[in-house]
Parts: C-alpha cells; structure tokens; sequence
C-alpha cells in the first residue's frame, strides 16, 4: 500500500511464475544479473505480476489484470505458476472489492500475463468479463499490433483477453497520452511493445509512476542498458527510460515495478559518484 496526496494505492500480486533468465534479462551476462537474483534449482528466476487497485473521486481502478483463471493445466505447470494468497480477485475481495464494482480497468499492454485477467470462463465455458460493469482501456496501436501478431509476438497476444471487449464496446482505444481520472495518466512508453502504457498518478504535488514493462525489475531501470528479451523495441525502451529516469529523479516518484519478487518499489536516488541506485521501500500486499 502506498499513500501519495490523497489516494491510497493497494499493490496487490496476482501470481508468481518462474522463467528462464535469457528472457528476463536478455544480453546481460549471467555474472552480472546473477549479483541481483537467485535462480531456483531449475536455474529459472521468479517474476511477480503485480497490479494495482485505487479509488478516485469514488471510481474504482484496477491496473493490469494479470494471468487470470483461463489458463489450463498445462500452461499452469509451462509458467510454474504460485499463488499462495489468492490471485487479484481473492486480493480485491479482502480489500471489500468485487468485479462487479470495478469502474475502470486499465491495460497497460496486452502480453497475457498482464491482460489475461481480463476475461474469463462462465459456467458455459463462454468467454465473459471479468469485470462486468468496467469500463477496459489500452492503446490502439497496442490493440491493433495484438490483432496482428508475427511470429515473434504470437506467442503472447491471445484475442480471447481483448477482443471480445473491443467488439463488444467495452473496450475504449486510446490514442497516445490521457488522463483516464483526475490525477491518473496512461502515457505511451515505447520499447517493450510500440504500444505499451506506463501509468503515473498524482495527487497534492507528490507521484507514483507504475513502469510496467519499462522496467520489468528494479535493477532494468537503474541500468539504462539492461533490458528483456521480450521488448520488441529495445533501442526504444533505451531511451524512453532515459527520459523517465530523469523525470524520477527530479519528482521523487515513488516507482513500482510490476516483475520484481524482492525490490518492488522504491525512489530513485543518486550516489557521490554520481551513479543511480533505486532505495527500497518497504511493501505491503493486499
């Protein structure tokens, strides 16, 4: 939970899931990001999916949706998937929340693990909202270049988490920039997709920037250089953290990173040397 101005903000984790580190990490030698995380016994390391839930003006927000309740058995044990306090509906539940009172759900991208949530299965095995009176919204160019996977991208982007809600009109496509509520901005961060969203809130002059894939760890975001396998753009993500690396130092944004199992959140800070170092804050989930 953090508290900026007036709004409280509730981090929650939907799952965990283990993956091999050449996606996670990309070019970076394995003695290099190895210094920052542990691989399991099965030499793959972890990856939270976190969201967030916050309430403005009386409406009722939950960004990115994570993994969800679609995947099969298979795919659970493919992504070893752990949820030992419950996924984001049972984590909204404590919080007094149900779908049903959602108001707003913002997809940052549309890569399942953040997306997938989205939709589920009804007892007729029909795809329906999870969130039945929300209303969903994401970047066009995000939702157009799901509908037109290549052979890279294919194996992430799942029409069953989006299309039915674009079609159905509860989806709204969003063209660049936008205050989707007093205070909270959707803004186009480009590199991980051409399309991809990080979310910053603000409310009485102090900030909280939700990165998303920017920076899927902490570590990403203090290396300017060090980045995923998974951007399609990294060049891009180079220096669209640049750009917002800057802004963060300058506004003491509080930063939540939405992969990261040990270094969740925190501020940017800069040393003597000059280097840049993120300081940890203490979390705590719904």
């Amino acid at each position: 939970m953090f508290q900026i101005g007036e709004l409280t903000i509730h981090l929650i984790n939907d799952s965990t899931t283990y993956v091999d580190p050449g996606g996670a990490f990309g070019l970076v030698p394995r003695a290099l990001w190895s210094r920052y995380l542990t691989p399991n016994a099965e030499q793959l390391v972890p990856m939270a999916n976190h969201n967030l839930y916050l309430e403005v003006n009386g409406r009722k927000i939950v960004i990115d949706t994570g993994l969800g309740t679609k995947l099969d058995d298979k795919s659970k044990a493919i992504w070893h998937i752990e949820r030992p306090n419950g996924d984001l509906i049972v984590s909204l539940g404590r919080l007094g929340v149900s779908p049903e009172a959602i108001d707003l759900v913002i997809d940052t991208h549309l890569h399942f693990d953040h997306c997938a949530g989205n939709t589920r299965f009804n007892d007729q095995s029909e795809i329906v909202p999870t969130f039945p009176n929300a209303e969903y919204v994401v970047q066009r160019r995000e939702y157009e270049d799901a509908m037109r996977p290549n052979e890279r991208t294919a194996a992430t982007y799942f029409p069953m988490n989006y299309q039915p809600l674009v079609e159905s009109g509860q989806m709204r496509l969003l063209d660049g920039d936008t205050e989707l509520a007093p205070g909270v901005w959707g803004r186009v961060t480009r590199g991980h997709t051409p399309g991809h969203m990080s979310i910053q809130i603000e409310s009485g002059g102090q900030h909280l920037w939700f990165l998303c894939d920017l920076a899927s760890y902490a570590v990403h975001f203090e290396r300017l250089g060090w980045m995923t396998a998974y951007d399609v753009e990294p060049l891009e993500t180079l220096e669209t953290k640049r750009r917002w690396q800057a802004w963060a130092l300058e506004t003491d944004a509080i930063l939540v990173f939405p992969h990261d199992t040990l270094r969740p959140a925190g501020r940017l800070r800069r040393d003597p040397q000059g280097r840049i170092a993120l300081e940890a804050l203490p979390v705590l989930y719904a």
